[in-house]
């Protein structure tokens, strides 16, 4: 069973939506319908790509970070997004906490509602 703030694997599209390789991901809430679909946030190792309060960043210091599943510390991108059928994620990895997944939710939707500006 899948759910928000899981950590799975997919093949993350690049931008101009050419095959990528498996990357994890972050569920962050299904998509109201009849489908199942989920919208998901890339997570990558290359920190320096972290847009400071607004990315999210996975320390393996941090004393939640054994749950994710991730080997190396990461950066949940807020702002690649993607809606993608639960049917293309190959597997959980493992998870967040409900604190962090707030927090990211909350960005998205302070971004969404114009308050952060982008640069």
């Amino acid at each position: 069973m899948r759910h928000a703030g899981q950590i799975a694997v997919l093949r993350f599209p690049l931008t101009d939506l050419t095959r990528g390789k498996a990357r994890p991901v972050l569920l962050l809430a299904p998509v109201p319908g009849p489908y199942e679909d989920w919208l998901i946030a890339m997570i990558s190792t290359q920190l320096q790509h972290a847009v400071e309060g607004f990315d999210e960043i996975l320390d393996p210091r941090e004393p939640d970070f054994q749950q994710s599943g991730l080997k190396l510390a990461s950066v949940i991108r807020v702002g690649r997004l993607a809606v993608v059928g639960a049917d293309v994620l190959l597997g959980a990895i493992g998870e967040i906490n409900s604190g962090r997944l707030r927090r990211i939710c909350q960005n998205i939707a302070t971004w969404v509602q114009g308050a952060i500006p982008v640069s």
